[in-house]
């Protein structure tokens, strides 16, 4: 007999007529011979166990291979979408369950098909940025790993949770629990609980349901779900030869990543005199069907204009139409052979914008009597999301790509180093400071109104991405809605337009406090930015609040109409006060400012990104 793993008085073994599990020395749950392979994981001590067996009436050979925390190279493993198997638990008693959800640190409440569901949890989720609304019940937009972080029911080595979907409700109670601070929320549609603790869950092994001969020979990485476009070079220079291996190599890197519906999704384009896109991210969703679309390829010819494909993806290629999920990573994986023919950097400088993460893989690089043809020697740190070495894979011949196929995917998996994932347009949180006094009138609120939808509607507003909330002051001030009251773009610009005109004085000093200590009032992921809009001086004092606001983390655009003061409104802005200062003397001027304050947020937001770790 071969032990597996001893742990708490709980045993799993290989045995010659199969395996079992015995909890303080008593059996409780036998397995036959016939199931090939286990995923074996202990939630307390991070172990996970790969044990292979064969069938019944041969050798009887066991091969056990430990990963997890204790175990550097192989951490995480990729189990299948859905899974079947038994939990043991810490009493001796074990249960069935007929779904064990495999998710990601980000995957929300709201993500999960089953009311009832026991999910499990990847290690590290305390690295990962996760939103938590609530103290329990949690928000269905609630990070579900995060959730069981911040209720104590899961460990740094993740493990096993049970959700349990809820309905929504009103005034959602943040809190800080387990080092994590979950925010509140003034309402939302669906709610979940969690049950059970990782103390009452020792083991689960889970029956992988597949034959070992369709088992591959190791596994990808854990939870690599991810929407990728790969742009293969289909240029006269490739040739048909080459090409056909490029195909094999792209296949091999399919492969690995084991396409599925709840994993990654890959769409092709090919590169040429002009740019083909052979298939979408909704094409195909299980590993055959794409395997022989990419085998089903047809060479062009054509110049390698790998500029042109990459602003092409870039700009088509990522949508919802074509499949695109919202809140998964996207990538782009461009195949080059020796050098492109056109520019690079204005399409990656888009992609990148975008929040599409470049990768370049290059082989047969231009040789030293081909350096002369060149026309940008340095295409390779143009082209990709980021210059450090990461995003850049260089293979010598095209003859030997299938072999660097590993670790191409290890790199496309590794979540936390997708650097371009978040942008000024997906990360930040906007609130607008309206000022609704009697000198404004009607017509020019409307303007008002017109110019904040404008700025409104460049940004990714959603659950996952970038926010937008509004207060009007006169005297007093109105909190029209939060930053979290509406989750689509659509709902927030219709709050945003039938904002009903308030009339009286002006304190902008007040609205800004007001702004600060209600608006911004919970810890948020992103940049904060408040867009302050006036048209007249103060009656309060605007300097002691603004200093307030942006000690709190808060960058200040002070957009001035008519007789608002120019000396007040520098004396809010953020620095550099030329960039977050503006003033015209009509209100049909605001529009021409839209793309001014879009751009100045970015800019922001960029330089803010690389201070911060």
């Amino acid at each position: 007999m071969d032990v597996c793993i001893t742990e708490g008085g709980v045993t799993l073994s290989a045995l010659g007529g199969g395996f079992s599990f015995k909890v303080k020395g008593e059996q409780t749950l036998k397995f036959p011979a016939v199931i090939l392979r286990f995923l074996c994981f202990s939630s307390s001590s991070g172990f996970l166990i790969i044990l292979s067996a064969l069938e019944s009436g041969s050798s009887g050979e066991q091969k056990g291979s430990v990963f997890g925390n204790r175990s550097s190279q192989e951490r995480n493993l990729r189990p299948p979408a859905k899974i079947s198997g038994f939990v043991v638990n810490s009493d001796g008693g074990g249960r069935g369950l007929s779904d064990v959800d495999p998710v990601s640190c980000e995957t929300r409440g709201s993500d999960l098909e089953l009311d009832d569901v026991v999910v499990l949890c990847p290690p590290g989720c305390r690295r990962t940025r996760m939103s938590v609304f609530g103290t329990g019940p949690y928000a269905a937009v609630s990070s579900v790993c995060g959730a069981a972080l911040h209720r104590g029911a899961l460990g740094p080595s993740g493990g096993l949770v049970r959700v349990l979907k809820q309905r929504g409700q009103h005034s959602y109670v943040s809190s800080y629990a387990n080092g994590i601070q979950s925010l509140g929320l003034s309402r939302w549609t669906s709610s979940f609980s969690l049950s059970g603790s990782t103390d009452q869950l020792f083991f689960v092994c889970l029956h992988m349901g597949v034959k070992k001969k369709e088992v591959p020979e190791s596994f990808t990485e854990m939870y690599c779900q991810m929407d990728v476009a790969v742009v293969m070079d289909s240029s006269r220079n490739i040739g048909q030869r080459r090409f056909n291996l490029q195909k094999n190599f792209v296949a091999k890197l399919a492969a690995m990543l084991r396409v599925g519906a709840s994993g990654p999704h890959v769409g092709l384009i090919q590169a040429s005199d002009s740019p083909k896109t052979e298939f979408v991210l909704s094409s195909y969703t299980q590993p055959k069907d794409l395997l022989f679309a990419i085998k089903e390829l047809t060479y062009l010819g054509g110049d390698t204009n790998t500029g042109k494909a990459i602003l092409h993806t870039a700009e088509t290629f990522f949508t919802q139409e074509n499949g695109m999920r919202r809140g998964h990573p996207r990538v782009m994986v461009v195949m080059i052979d020796g050098w492109p023919s056109d520019d690079v950097e204005q399409a990656a400088i888009l992609a990148r914008e975008s929040g599409i993460n470049v990768f370049l893989v290059s082989v047969a690089k231009p040789a030293a009597e081909e350096l002369s043809m060149v026309a940008d020697r340095d295409f390779m740190k143009k082209a990709v999301c980021k210059d450090n070495g990461f995003f850049s894979y260089s293979i010598p011949s095209w003859f030997s790509t299938t072999k660097h196929a590993r670790s191409v995917m290890q790199r496309l998996c590794s979540l936390d180093s997708l650097l371009c994932s978040k942008t000024c347009y997906n990360s930040v949180n906007i609130g607008f400071l309206i000022d609704g006094s009697s000198s404004v009138g009607m017509d020019n609120f409307k303007m008002v109104l017109d110019f904040l939808a404008g700025i409104a509607q460049s940004f990714d507003i959603s659950d996952i991405g970038s926010h937008v909330g509004a207060v009007q002051f006169t005297y007093d001030q109105r909190m029209e809605f939060g930053l979290f009251d509406h989750s689509t773009k659509e709902d927030t610009m219709n709050a945003l337009r039938g904002i009903s005109y308030m009339s009286g004085g002006t304190s902008t000093g007040s609205a800004i406090s007001y702004a600060t200590q209600n608006l911004f009032r919970h810890p948020r992921r992103g940049h904060d930015f408040l867009v302050v809009v006036t048209d007249g001086q103060s009656y309060d004092d605007i300097r002691g609040p603004a200093m307030a606001a942006q000690r709190q983390g808060i960058t200040i655009f002070s957009v001035g109409v008519a007789w608002a003061p120019l000396d007040d409104l520098r004396a809010m802005s953020s620095e550099p006060k030329d960039r977050h200062t503006l003033f015209t003397r009509e209100f049909t001027g605001l529009l021409d400012f839209i793309p001014l304050v879009v751009r100045s947020i970015c800019q922001d937001f960029t330089e803010n990104s690389e201070i911060r770790p």
